[in-house]
Formats: C-alpha cells, sequence, structure tokens
C-alpha cells in the first residue's frame, strides 16, 4: 500500500552544480533554509546579500542597482525605533549609525555586482506577490521596518506584472554574464497573514509567472519545492509550531529532492566527507586530553588538510 502521492523528478543533465560552481540565492526566508544547506557543505555560494527579499520586485530592484552600481545615498534612509534603516534590504543591515548602513548597502552592491559577473548559478525562491507601496515616495519596498502601516498601500501584483519583473531581472544578470543558469522555485512558507485564500492567490500568480519565463534551452528551469510540501508531504508534522514554515525534516527532504536533481553523484561524494568533518568538528569528548581523542583530533585535522588542498576555497574556521 501506497500511503504518499511522490512527484517524479530526474536528475539534470546540463548546468548540474559541482564544486567549482558558483552559487547566487536570492528571495524569501526558504532560500536561506537551501543556502544553509550550501554553505554547510562548502559550495562557492552568496546568500541574501541584501536579507530575505520575500517579493520579484525587490530582488529586480536590488540586482538592477547592484549591476548598474546604483549606490545608495542618505536619502534613501529612514531612521525608525532608534535606528536607520533602507526600505529596499532586510533589518539584518540596519544600524544606529547612517554612515554604518550606507557602508553596509553600497557594499553589497559591489560584492553583487563582483558575484554576479562570475555566477554559474541563480536561485532565486519566491514567497508572496502582495507587495507594500510607500505613499510618499511612490515606491515598492522590500521591508516596511515597522514604520506606521498608514504610510503604505497594500497591493497584489498581477501575474503579467510578476512575469514582466523575471524577464527584467533575467535581462539585468545576463548583460553581464551570459552564460548563468536560473533555478527558480516558490516557498513553502504560508504567508498566512495575507489570509488563506490571499497566500493560495499569492503563490499562484508566482507560479504562473515563473512558467512563463522557464525555459531549459535558455538555462531558466523551474524546482517544485512548494508542490513537495504541498502535494508529498501534505502534514503538519512537517511545519515548525507556527504552521506557516517546513520544520527541518520538511526542509531536509526538499533538500535531498533539489540534491537529486542538480548535484553531480561525484560531487554528492565529496559532500559526504565534508560531512564527516562538520560532524567531526561537533564532536564533544569526554576527556579532551585523552589519547582516543587526541588521535581523533589528528586524524579530522589530516582530513581537513586533504580536503583543502583538492579545494582551496574550502574553509572550515
Amino acid at each position: 500500500m501506497n500511503l504518499q502521492t511522490e512527484i517524479q523528478l530526474h536528475s539534470q543533465k546540463h548546468n548540474q552544480i559541482d564544486y567549482s560552481s558558483k552559487l547566487l540565492l536570492l528571495g524569501s526566508c526558504f532560500s536561506e533554509n537551501i543556502g544553509n544547506k550550501f554553505q554547510y557543505y562548502k559550495f562557492q555560494s552568496s546568500l541574501n546579500p541584501f536579507g530575505i527579499l520575500f517579493h520579484p520586485l525587490a530582488i529586480e530592484n536590488l540586482i538592477s542597482r547592484s549591476v548598474n552600481k546604483e549606490y545608495y545615498i542618505e536619502e534613501d534612509l529612514y531612521f525608525q525605533n532608534e535606528q536607520w534603516c533602507c526600505l529596499d534590504a532586510h533589518s539584518k543591515l540596519s544600524s544606529t549609525s547612517k554612515e554604518e548602513l550606507l557602508a553596509r548597502l553600497n557594499r553589497q552592491i559591489d560584492n553583487t555586482n563582483n558575484y554576479l559577473s562570475t555566477a554559474t548559478h541563480v536561485i532565486i525562491t519566491l514567497g508572496t506577490s502582495w507587495v507594500y507601496r510607500h505613499i510618499a515616495s511612490d515606491a515598492i519596498v522590500a521591508n516596511c521596518h515597522k514604520l506606521p502601516q498608514k504610510q503604505f498601500l497594500k497591493e497584489l501584483l498581477s501575474v503579467e506584472q510578476v512575469s514582466e519583473s523575471f524577464e527584467a531581472t533575467i535581462s539585468l544578470v545576463r548583460s553581464v554574464n551570459p552564460k548563468v543558469s536560473f533555478i527558480f522555485t516558490v516557498s513553502p512558507v504560508r504567508h498566512l497573514k495575507d489570509g488563506f485564500i490571499q497566500n493560495t492567490q499569492s503563490k499562484s500568480h508566482l507560479i504562473s509567472a515563473i512558467h512563463n519565463v522557464v525555459e531549459p534551452r535558455k538555462q531558466q528551469y523551474y524546482f517544485p519545492s512548494y508542490e513537495i510540501m504541498m502535494d508529498e508531504l501534505r502534514d503538519y508534522r512537517f511545519y515548525n509550531e507556527d504552521m506557516l514554515h517546513p520544520n527541518n525534516l520538511a526542509i531536509n527532504c526538499i533538500w535531498d529532492k533539489f540534491k537529486n536533481v542538480w548535484i553531480s553523484e561525484n560531487t554528492e561524494l565529496t559532500m559526504q566527507e565534508v560531512d564527516v568533518v562538520q560532524k567531526g568538528l561537533k564532536h564533544k569528548p569526554f576527556n579532551i586530553k585523552s589519547e582516543a581523542h587526541q588521535l581523533f583530533v589528528t586524524k579530522l585535522q589530516s582530513h581537513i588538510k586533504d580536503l583543502c588542498n583538492k579545494y582551496p576555497h574550502f574553509s572550515f574556521d
């Protein structure tokens, strides 16, 4: 008896990810979950340089600024809750110092500009089609930073608007890196503050828009994170206590699916070695001075040295 439906996925034949790949991950908090996996296994990756971004226009805006090196100035900043923030970026970049915030934002523009020119894969995870328009500037923002709600208007992006944003993002990146591959996915996180029906409508706009731009011949792909969560896992035991975010079990299930599609078998062998080292580094001995532990440390350091000699970008600090 089969008690679970399974989404049939096939290994990607071209443009697979290996340890020579350079990955840029952008988007919702689910992109952080997958990005953390890549970082754990020591892939060359940059994860959300401007913090979590939930909707396509926020990603397009920051890609545009990075490609064109359009730096931020003081007039782009706001003072709220005793710190300076930028409505284009996540609060993790905010600072009590205006100068420090500007330096962080513009440093990330430079970093992202440099990374885009050499990236092999851009992985974009979308969370919602709902956006907030800042009334005073008439600009769609990435983050409201708890500014008074009356300063914003809430809008739902149409399928056409989302598709146009994707096309613009692809065009911008390809202007500096023609050979890059795009992998689009939709976050399985439930945005229930928008409402149950509104969340479904929002996700449907994202999915429809992505399929308007997916074209493997142009190295533009879709990975069904959302469908795996909704149709294959489809059980509340795969959610955290908030019933909104996938738990570690669900994240691991989706990661395994992604790995089977996008990561080559030879690369997986190295990943297993990296996992052994990572677990070894977390090992807590009963007696740090024991002969057995000293031998364990020696073997572990030898393993690390071998991996770092083979892959110079590895660092286990």
